[in-house]
């Protein structure tokens, strides 16, 4: 099924290698592709890395020649599937999302990598609502097992069903939101625990690397193998249930953005991009950073696949 990918940023060059070692032939689509004359370079490097790891055993140079980029959307006339991955704006979204209707058949799937608005919102308007879904992918999207597939108010269950069969084909794990809410699974939780970890710091209980360090050899020491309600099993629920009773209370439950966060952003702080976040880089430790992570997310796949029982219940 030919894809169509709008939005050439990180995260869409990942989707793209991803679809692209899937089989699909893809169009990737830029109002602006003069920006973006790296694209195909930096795609087929992914998808050179992608056979190397052994996540795809078709070869790099065929399927990047399955790809087209172009500032076209009547390009998209033969897409079954579309992918947006656009800026966080519903505006911006939206007119995205005219311009597809305008151009593809009545059945094309149009799909949001929405990291938090609503569907709902997101498909009010639409020529066809009922075929807008959320398809949340994580980066590297190429490499994670990780995808949310989100049903509107007005998605058709069909057309969830049909992406968690694609999901699987893309070699992801995915997991179906059967009622929309702001964030989904994942940016909930997670953004729960930032809060958290950013309430430490603020109230001088301990510093970033304190809680980076505590984490690390935790959470993230058991969260490959099991979620949260299988971890809890595994530890005995009845103990969590008492904790629960006296820690839920003293947790931060403010509104507000946390006040280490603030001082970063006000600085003009974006992290590993210009080496000043939480920590600070040199651009020699930043490469180290992104490169790093990347093989990590190699090997940390590798792991979960080891474990995870790789079965779906039922829809």
């Amino acid at each position: 099924m030919p894809a169509g990918v709008i939005g050439l940023g990180l995260m869409g060059h990942s989707i793209i290698a991803c679809l692209l070692a899937a089989g699909h032939r893809v169009t990737g689509l830029s109002r602006n592709l003069s920006r973006h004359r790296g694209t195909r370079g930096h795609v087929r490097r992914l998808l050179e890395q992608m056979q190397r790891e052994g996540l795809t055993r078709r070869d790099s140079a065929r399927l990047i020649a399955n790809l087209s980029l172009t500032s076209d959307y009547a390009a998209l006339a033969g897409c079954g599937l579309v992918v947006e991955s656009v800026v966080e704006d519903v505006a911006v979204k939206k007119e995205t999302y005219r311009a597809v209707e305008k151009v593809v058949p009545r059945d094309t799937i149009i799909g949001t990598n929405t990291s938090s608005i609503p569907v709902s919102i997101l498909q009010r308007d639409a020529r066809y609502p009922r075929r807008f879904a959320g398809i949340h992918w994580d980066e590297p999207a190429h490499v994670t097992r990780f995808m949310e597939i989100i049903v509107g108010e007005q998605t058709a269950r069909s057309v969830a069903n049909r992406l968690m069969d694609l999901a699987a084909r893309w070699g992801k794990e995915p997991s179906l939101l059967r009622r929309d809410v702001r964030g989904f699974i994942t940016n909930r939780i997670s953004y729960a625990m930032f809060r958290e970890a950013c309430h430490l710091v603020d109230s001088g209980v301990a510093t970033c690397e304190d809680v980076d360090r505590s984490l690390r050899n935790d959470v993230g020491w058991w969260m490959p193998f099991a979620g949260p309600f299988r971890y809890m099993d595994l530890m005995g629920v009845q103990a969590y249930a008492r904790v629960m009773k006296g820690l839920l209370p003293e947790l931060s439950t403010s509104g507000e953005i946390p006040a280490v966060m603030r001082r970063v952003v006000k600085s003009g702080g974006r992290g590993i991009s210009n080496g000043r976040g939480f920590y600070r880089y040199t651009p020699g430790e930043a490469k180290r950073w992104e490169k790093s992570f990347l093989k990590f997310n190699y090997e940390i796949r590798q792991l979960t696949m080891r474990y995870s029982k790789g079965g779906r219940k039922s829809r």
